[in-house]
């Protein structure tokens, strides 16, 4: 694994942690009946997903 490959892994571990712990965020403003700042928390998540899928695709591309 090159350098740069290595770096985007991490980023890309980093970034689906974060989507992951917004997850737990969002049940408990559910429970909370806080509809507002869940819709806010997953509009995030989406973004920090999209981040994910894009970050995959730069390490597939740096692996060819």
């Amino acid at each position: 694994m090159t350098p740069t490959a290595a770096e985007l892994s991490s980023m890309g571990a980093t970034v689906e942690d974060l989507a992951v712990r917004l997850r737990t965020i969002a049940a408990g403003y559910q429970t909370a009946h806080r509809d507002d700042l869940v819709a806010e928390v997953h509009e995030v998540e989406r973004a920090l997903e999209t981040a994910a899928r894009r970050i995959r695709r730069l390490l597939a591309a740096e692996g060819s």
